[in-house]
């Protein structure tokens, strides 16, 4: 059997690729390990551009259950510094709260819709590659052979591995964090106020990192008595991976960081309950994204720092750049270079947040000397400019791909929310399709030949004529249509 695509990795940003092959008349096929889905702990919510992407393809409404569209959220943190976005023009930060199992269920779901086939329990153990294709030996002594192969296979990535593909970086060894699902016996949670009363601490806020001389720790709240508890600490001892975590372990890291004696109490009911420890700090790059018919996304691709919430973000938007091009390929539609373009934009991507998730965890680590560059930095945050560029750093909306296209301001930034009459943007922008969007009604609409969808619509303030959108929602082009659109065109979709 010879498929066009398989993708190894049954998780968000899998199945989030699948969905977008689909969408382009490519049905992969998906390789999952796990039998059934892990109902593990993970990822609390998304952060970043990529909520909006989401709600183009009709998944953010869809997936939380409500009608208004995201809307950008007052207040995040930066390296724990409060982030105050309220008065911000043009804010890009959007969040969505979902659990990761929800989450990869939805997404599952939509696949299924799609005609995606996802066979679980079945593991890649090796592969190779010739000019034609891959063939793919699985656990269970089934051989695939497929065109192309993605891997989404995590940071231990087989994948990436098999294809030979290195995995530069750094490991901050030093550094340990804990976590666990926990009852605060002595403590009061206010979740009307967002609040937490702690004897011998005071009240701390939820939903938000805290920096001490001793480390840093975070509460979430789960129910109104059940938290989230984290802890972030430096140059402590490793117990090593064959010690077991404990809840005992994690009440003295938070007396140490703290300064104060806490007690912990184990929440009811079955779970799971999560407890972990996590030693040291990955920050790691694949050296390329693609070799041959082998390409890469997710956390196969980039690991790095959990602080401040960027990796479904990335991974995503990994996804959503990857699927449309591939299967243009696939289908034979592909201007020359196209996949190619994959991994020179990604990256961009992988290494803004490689940098700015490594300067997070520095400002939060102790000592006299970073404790005055917190000071100096949290001046320069009273700075609306200054937090418009850190808020832009941390969505995503600072990454600008490189178009062989006349300068525009819009032209490779994620599209702006506009507000369309008489149909909204993300409507437009649910089949995955690439679309002229033309606000001056000057577009002729017979020249593509299906290629791309040309739609005449009105805004309040139009930011260019015409705007010709890719189907990962990134401007390709802007400005008045003449030559240079038509070059665009063929540039991007042949």
């Amino acid at each position: 059997m010879t498929a066009d695509v398989v993708i190894a990795g049954g998780g968000p940003n899998g199945l989030m690729l699948a969905s977008e092959l689909a969408l382009a008349g490519v049905r992969p096929i998906v390789l999952e390990r796990l039998p059934e889905r892990s109902q593990a702990p993970k990822a609390n919510g998304i952060v970043g551009q990529v909520v909006r992407l989401l709600d183009q393809r009709g998944l953010y409404r869809r997936f939380l259950g409500v009608a208004e569209p995201p809307r950008p959220i007052p207040m995040f943190l930066f390296g724990a510094l409060p982030l105050d976005l309220a008065e911000i023009e043009g804010n890009t930060m959007y969040a969505m709260g979902i659990k990761q199992a929800r989450l990869e269920e939805l997404f599952e779901d939509r696949a299924r819709e799609l005609g995606v086939e996802i066979r679980r329990g079945r593991e890649l153990t090796s592969l190779t590659q010739d000019e034609a294709g891959v063939t793919l030996e699985l656990d269970s002594g089934e051989r695939l052979r497929t065109r192309y192969l993605v891997g989404c296979d995590g940071a231990h990535s087989t994948v990436r591995k098999q294809a030979g593909i290195g995995f530069p970086g750094v490991n901050a060894f030093s550094v340990i964090s804990r976590a666990g699902h926990v009852v605060l016996p002595e403590a009061t949670i206010r979740m009307d106020r967002a609040e937490l009363e702690l004897p011998g601490v005071g009240t701390v806020a939820l939903y938000a990192w805290h920096r001490t001389e001793r480390g840093a720790y975070a509460l979430l709240p789960m129910s109104p008595e059940v938290l989230t508890i984290s802890s972030v600490e430096w140059g402590g001892d490793d117990p090593g991976e064959d010690v077991e975590m404990t809840l005992g372990e994690l009440g003295e890291s938070l007396s140490r960081v703290l300064g104060v004696d806490i007690s912990l109490a184990a929440p009811p009911g079955p779970g799971p309950h999560l407890l972990r420890r996590l030693s040291g700090r990955n920050t790691r790059m694949a050296d390329r994204f693609r070799a041959g018919r082998v390409l890469l996304a997710g956390d196969a691709a980039h690991v790095h720092s959990a602080v401040g919430a960027p990796g479904l973000n990335l991974g995503l938007q990994d996804a959503a750049n990857l699927g449309w091009k591939l299967a243009a390929t696939v289908r034979g539609t592909a201007p020359p270079g196209l996949l190619d373009s994959y991994d020179r934009e990604r990256r961009l991507a992988a290494e803004r947040v490689t940098m700015h998730s490594k300067a997070q965890l520095a400002l939060m680590s102790p000592g006299p000397e970073v404790t005055a560059l917190r000071e100096v930095f949290g001046g320069l945050l009273q700075d609306m400019s200054a937090r418009g560029r850190i808020s832009a750093l941390m969505s995503g909306a600072d990454v600008t791909y490189p178009m062989d296209a006349p300068a525009h301001p819009l032209t490779g930034h994620f599209v702006p929310d506009l507000e369309l009459e008489p149909v909204p943007l993300p409507t437009l922008m649910r089949e995955g399709r690439p679309l002229l969007l033309d606000l001056a009604g000057s577009v002729r609409k017979d020249v593509w030949d299906g290629r791309v969808d040309v739609v005449t619509a009105t805004c309040a303030a139009p930011p260019a004529a015409a705007l010709l959108i890719r189907p990962d929602g990134y401007v390709a082009w802007a400005g008045t249509p003449d030559g240079s659109l038509d070059e665009a065109v063929r540039t991007w979709f042949g």
